[in-house]
């Protein structure tokens, strides 16, 4: 084997692991319910906060916070995966690389 390819590879995995480890520092937010519900993750789709705004629960409507909640974690976990995508192309030239997501 080619002694370029397998240092390049060996490049490429390094800068990777850099990016995996940054993400995990990056974070994105997200709310709903005109920010009654708000929700912030980070690269690797892990929950650091969520916070619910006191009316909400004062209207004592268990359905209605279910969606709030459900809708923002959605979206925040929407916005990670483009983040990681964004952050991940970058770095392999746009391929699709199994199991980087």
């Amino acid at each position: 084997m080619d002694k370029s390819i397998l240092r390049q590879a060996q490049q490429l995995q390094a800068k990777l692991a850099k990016a995996q480890e940054e993400l995990g520092n990056i974070t994105v937010e997200a709310s709903s319910g005109g920010g009654a519900v708000k929700v912030v993750l980070d690269g690797h789709q892990k929950v650091h906060s969520v916070q619910i705004s006191p009316e909400v629960i004062a209207a004592g409507d268990v359905e209605l916070l279910q969606d709030l909640i459900m809708t923002a974690v959605n979206e925040a976990v929407a916005k990670s995966q483009e983040l990681v995508s964004k952050h991940l192309s970058s770095l392999t030239g746009g391929l699709n690389i199994p199991g980087l997501l």
